[in-house]
Order: C-alpha cells, then sequence, then structure tokens
C-alpha cells in the first residue's frame, strides 16, 4: 500500500517521476482566475482559515450541501469554527472528489501538514494554520509566492477602471497582475440589464451607443485602455445559442428593439452575439490578443436559492445543448478575412471533449508560425478533476498535439488555489511516462522534459505574448 500522497502522488512510474522532478518548480503562469486585485495590492492578511478557505469557493459549498451540512454554516453567519468543522467532516467524505486532493495539497504545500484532515484533527489543524496566517509571511503576496507564481490574470468587465492593477504595477510587485477583458454583459442582450448596461459603458467610455457600430466602437476603445494596461487575452462564457448568420442592418434593429423594451425571439438573440462575437475576435487578431471561449454552463438553476443567496454560489450546471455547427460558423466568421485570433475552446459538457478537439484542428492553419493557434481548453470547473484532465489530454494528442498545449490553470477565487497547477502536472507527467514505458514513444528523456517544461509554462509565455 502507497503512503497517502507522498511524493511520488499519482506517478505510478519511474519516467514520470523524473518528469514531474523536472517541471515541479516550474513558474506558474495562472491565465484565467476569479482573483480580487485589490486584495493583492493591499496584501490582505486572513483572519482564519475559513475566510481564505471558504469563503466564495462554491466549489466546497456544494460539497457541504451534499453532506446535509445547514447554509448557516455555508453561506450563513455560522462562526468561522463551526464552518470549518463542518467544512472538515465533508472532507472525510469526499473519497474519489477532486476537492480530497486539492484541499489536502494546500495543507501540505502552504502549511506543511500531511496528516488526513478529520473532525476530530481539525481544531488542531485550525490552530496551527490561523497562526501563521496572522503572521506577514502568509499575506496574500507571500501566498503567491509560495507557489513560485510569476504571472495571473483576473476576469475584469470593460467598464473597470482597472485601478488595482495599476497600483500593483506601480508598487514594483514582481508577479504580473494582468486584467482580462470579458465583455459578457455588452453582449448578453437576452438579460433584463442590458439596456442598463449600455448607458453605463457609454459613459465610461465617453462614446454615445446609438447602434451596433457604435458599440463596437465604446468596445474598441475599452478594449485599447486594457490592452495598454497589460491585458493579452478576452474571455466569453457562451451558454445557449450563440451564432446565426446575419448583417448589420439585421443587428442593428435586434439592438434598437431591445432598448425599446422588446423581447427578443432565440433567433435574434443568436444573430447579434454572433455578430459581436465575430466583430470582437477581428479586434482581438488585430490586437495579438488571446480569445477564450467557455462553453456550456448553465446557470442559477434554483430560482430559490439564487434570490436568496444571488449568482455564483454554488447552483450552476453543465448543459447539454448541441453547438458544434454553430461553433464551425462563428470559427469560420472570425477567420473569413484571415483574422481569426489565437482561440482557446473548453467544455463544460465532457460530451465535447472529442468535438472542440477536432474543431480546434480544423482552424489551427495560420502562416505566422502559432503553434497551436486553436486548442482545446485545460478541464474546466465541473471537468476538473482526474478524470477530466486525463480525458482532455488523451483528446488533445488524440486529435492534435499535446506539444502545443499551454498547460493548466485555476479558474479560481481563491488565493490558495495554485497546488492545481501541480495535480496537473503530476497527472500530465504519468501519462507520458505511461506512454514511454508502455513503447509508445522513445524514451528521450531530454525532449521530453523539454516538452513538459513547455506545456507547463513556456507555452504560455509563448501563446499570451507575455
Amino acid at each position: 500500500m502507497r503512503k497517502f500522497m507522498d511524493e511520488d502522488f499519482l506517478l505510478t512510474n519511474e519516467t514520470a517521476k523524473e518528469l514531474f522532478a523536472a517541471v515541479k518548480d516550474e513558474p506558474i503562469i495562472d491565465y484565467h482566475n476569479h482573483l480580487n486585485p485589490r486584495e493583492i495590492y493591499e496584501d490582505k492578511c486572513y483572519n482564519n482559515l475559513a475566510e481564505v478557505w471558504l469563503g466564495g469557493d462554491h466549489y466546497k459549498w456544494r460539497a457541504m450541501r451534499a453532506n446535509g451540512v445547514s447554509e448557516k454554516l455555508i453561506t450563513g453567519d455560522g462562526a468561522p469554527f463551526d464552518k470549518f468543522l463542518a467544512w472538515a467532516d465533508t472532507v472525510q467524505n469526499l473519497i474519489g472528489n477532486p476537492l480530497y486532493h486539492w484541499t489536502h495539497l494546500e495543507l501540505q504545500r502552504y502549511f506543511k501538514i500531511s496528516n488526513p484532515l478529520t473532525p476530530e484533527c481539525a481544531k488542531a489543524v485550525w490552530d496551527e494554520c490561523n497562526a501563521k496566517l496572522a503572521t506577514k509571511e502568509y499575506s496574500v503576496r507571500n501566498l503567491l509566492r509560495m507557489q513560485n507564481v510569476s504571472v495571473l490574470c483576473t476576469t475584469d468587465d470593460p467598464i473597470d477602471d482597472l485601478q488595482w492593477h495599476k497600483k500593483i504595477r506601480e508598487d514594483g510587485f514582481e508577479i504580473k497582475v494582468l486584467p482580462s477583458f470579458r465583455p459578457e454583459k455588452a453582449i448578453g442582450i437576452e438579460k433584463d440589464t442590458f439596456a442598463e448596461y449600455i448607458s453605463e459603458l457609454s459613459k465610461v467610455a465617453n462614446v454615445d451607443i446609438v447602434n451596433v457600430d457604435s458599440l463596437l466602437a465604446a468596445l474598441e476603445k475599452r478594449l485599447d485602455f486594457f490592452k495598454e494596461n497589460g491585458c493579452k487575452v478576452s474571455d466569453h462564457s457562451l451558454e445557449a445559442t450563440f451564432f446565426f448568420e446575419a448583417d448589420l442592418n439585421e443587428v442593428n434593429e435586434i439592438f434598437k428593439s431591445k432598448l425599446s423594451g422588446a423581447t427578443l425571439t432565440e433567433e435574434q438573440i443568436g444573430k447579434f452575439k454572433g455578430y459581436m462575437l465575430t466583430k470582437l475576435g477581428n479586434l482581438y487578431a488585430d490586437r495579438n490578443m488571446v480569445c477564450q471561449l467557455h462553453i456550456g454552463a448553465i446557470r442559477n438553476n434554483s430560482k430559490r436559492c439564487f434570490e436568496l443567496l444571488g449568482p455564483d454560489t454554488g447552483f450552476d450546471a453543465l448543459n447539454d445543448f448541441n453547438y458544434a455547427p454553430q461553433l464551425a460558423a462563428l470559427l469560420s466568421a472570425m477567420d473569413y478575412n484571415n483574422k481569426l485570433p489565437k482561440t482557446i475552446l473548453y467544455c463544460l459538457n465532457p460530451k465535447d471533449t472529442e468535438m472542440l478537439a477536432a474543431m480546434a484542428g480544423t482552424f489551427s492553419g495560420n502562416e505566422d508560425g502559432i503553434k497551436g493557434k486553436v486548442q482545446l481548453g485545460a478541464a474546466w470547473w465541473f471537468c476538473d478533476h482526474k478524470n477530466g484532465m486525463e480525458r482532455q489530454l488523451e483528446a488533445m494528442s488524440d486529435g492534435g498535439l499535446i506539444s502545443t498545449s499551454i498547460g493548466m490553470l485555476t479558474d479560481s477565487r481563491s488565493f490558495l488555489s495554485f497546488p492545481r497547477h501541480e495535480l496537473y502536472r503530476r497527472i500530465l507527467c504519468n501519462k507520458i511516462g505511461t506512454w514511454v514505458e508502455d513503447g509508445e514513444y522513445p524514451a528521450d528523456m531530454d525532449y521530453l522534459k523539454k516538452m513538459v517544461k513547455n506545456i507547463c509554462g513556456n507555452n504560455a509565455v509563448e501563446y499570451f505574448n507575455i
């Protein structure tokens, strides 16, 4: 029997162990997360383990609900230690769940605690971790330094003034904290808040938005502002119909109808979104920026809980709509004038993994020498576990070149989430090591070490032009 999560955790052969030894200390490029830049600038110190671990983490909240924990001890006003104790009880029941591995990697890497977390040892863990969190050595910036983070890209709305990113840069912090451009609200024409948001965008961009051209002008102006402040990547969440072919006149009529209070059809929504995504993609290509497409969430499914707690509290799920024709049409429309940006395709429903890998290969050709120009993104959200990571690696290698992958990200709101990169690196090295030891690839260790280092960082540096 192997020791619990020891130095060879998930590494089942000697080749895997040698590859992981070569990559385990490589700097982390975390190109998609939801961290708060203000907390980085202010170098926040957390009051206790419940605050840093359970605050805002809807992954953990879902698990606690499944374990029968009262909402008072999840998002409510329960005492911090009581919340942590409820989490410790939940952890003991998480066999097979990625949260189990994340939790214990975080205890090991940040707090040097190797024993499994249980209700019986919860008080001792609580006291030991809180004593460390009370010191400046465990401030937000130092938590990032502990994991050798070199670049992280937050997720930001076009109307954001990016003041905290500016202050971080001016402060001389050695870790690059870059904004990402997420114009979701400007494209979300189906939302009741759309007209209100367009008004806000108009003020911030100082553009009178009266039609689609002026809307794009406002977004382009904000995009240039983001780029001036270090932005390398955009992000879009595609959750339902997102492409029908349309011309400018049609889209203008749809836009004006919405602003006048009309209810739009699914086809009208798809025409507007498809046109906007195409034009934005061309703007990204002009600026050598990367476009991320996160596809397949169905959000806020419990009306009762949404009204009680709001969005991003653990009531989302994966959708099962079929979108290959729409995606092909969208990428083709972006590409028609040879202005398809570097694009990362993420699926939330694992049924779409191989489809996206094949779709990426269809649109990867270019004369600029870009490797993996369009590629299958890392295992995301409900796929972010051992099985999901292995499936993503297999799909990318089955249908393309895994050597061009830009690796992993956290997609997290927690400053303790960065050991997820280690988990990915272990799974990656074990997958490659197994292929080698099964005789499917030669044991060219110099090349293989270079390749895993590229996947775990160097490829991202080049791809994002960092």
